[in-house]
């Protein structure tokens, strides 16, 4: 093994995580599956300096999940040039958390993934512990 080698292997791409995300959101169930096709998913480094301003957040490595848009139950026929709804995972955040070691990294990004699902919902923090559950 050189210097550059390490044994446990490279942390995964963006893709790896998307691809986890994504097995993660089959697993719903289909009532949450079905309103779910128009929310885009991205796997960012970090939370950007704006998002992390506006949320208060002074350390990129304390956001690993967020939804942005509104939830299914505040919209309106009245909304017009929107953004579409989105679900960012921070795939940094996310790998410092793994790092921990309390958890598999597609069990902590369904998670994150569940977690911000259940606000594009409107969900109570025991309701997305259900739907996680569920999901299992």
């Amino acid at each position: 093994m050189n210097a550059r080698q390490t044994p446990w292997g490279h942390a995964p791409k963006a893709d790896a995580i998307e691809a986890m995300a994504r097995a993660a959101l089959a697993r719903l169930p289909k009532a949450f599956r079905t309103h779910l096709d128009n929310v885009v998913l991205r796997v960012e480094e970090y939370a950007d300096d704006a998002t992390l301003d506006e949320m208060g957040i002074d350390d990129p490595f304390a956001l690993s999940g967020l939804y942005s848009g509104r939830p299914l139950g505040m919209k309106s026929v009245d909304d017009t040039a929107t953004m579409p709804d989105m679900i960012h995972l921070y795939r940094r955040a996310i790998l410092d958390e793994w790092a921990e070691g309390e958890v598999t990294l597609e069990t902590l990004v369904a998670h994150v993934l569940i977690h911000e699902v259940g606000h594009h919902f409107g969900l109570s923090d025991a309701d997305m512990h259900a739907l996680e559950a569920a999901a299992e």
